[in-house]
């Protein structure tokens, strides 16, 4: 999937399942309970043992899934992960080598930055968008901060967003959102409660369907 196709599809999704976890079968189980919840674009991180392992398998079982990998320190992972089968690389820190790699690879870089200094030097170097990484504690408010006077960033919360606020998310005008521990809580991982991380993705999904961003009505 090539830049353009990838940045139209998230923007219609609007929301990336993101799954770390300490085993690949645990990892395989609760991502299949976030699709069959309503997912459609989904995220591996290199926490998950065997993660470019799960790319392929996912991508293998349904060719609607659009399928990316996170917590991409090095370019050499990125190389793998695009190998793999990602469309879209996620950092949680800004990298230029590892977003010129990415780009060089023809996907989409997400690194994270969280000051509007940081955002702005992630676009500058080529990220197509920038994860807000950590948390603010404003939250969707600081979001609306920063793009107040830069608007052409495409912002991707994935901490700290939920079913209940990602409407707020949404409308401080963020590009998409990212769900991780509100989505794949640690207990139910942990318990091998798959049904439970089905509901609420169903409960996420509904909710980002229902919010509306900046002069929709």
């Amino acid at each position: 999937m090539n830049e353009q196709a990838f940045l139209t599809r998230l923007f219609e999704e609007r929301a990336v399942a993101i799954i770390r976890t300490d085993t690949q079968e645990k990892a395989a189980r609760a991502m299949d309970a976030a699709v069959r919840g309503g997912f459609r674009v989904i995220e591996f991180t290199l926490g998950c043992p065997g993660a470019y392992e799960l790319v392929v398998d996912f991508l293998a079982r349904d060719e609607d899934l659009v399928v990316g990998v996170g917590t991409v320190l090095t370019c050499e992972e990125a190389r793998h992960a695009v190998d793999a089968g990602a469309a879209f690389i996620v950092s949680p820190t800004t990298d230029e080598a590892v977003i010129r790699t990415t780009l060089e690879l023809g996907v989409t870089a997400m690194p994270g930055a969280y000051t509007a200094n940081e955002l702005y030097s992630a676009h500058r170097a080529g990220a197509q968008l920038q994860k807000l990484f950590p948390a603010p504690a404003l939250g969707p408010e600081y979001a609306r901060m920063v793009l107040g006077p830069l608007p052409f960033l495409r912002l991707v919360p994935t901490s700290g967003v939920t079913s209940d606020n990602v409407a707020a998310w949404l409308d401080a005008g963020v590009f998409a959102v990212g769900f991780v521990a509100s989505l794949f809580d640690p207990d139910d991982l942990r318990e091998g409660r798959f049904d439970s991380i089905e509901l609420r993705a169903r409960q996420c999904i509904q909710a980002v369907r229902s919010a509306h961003r900046p002069g929709e009505q």
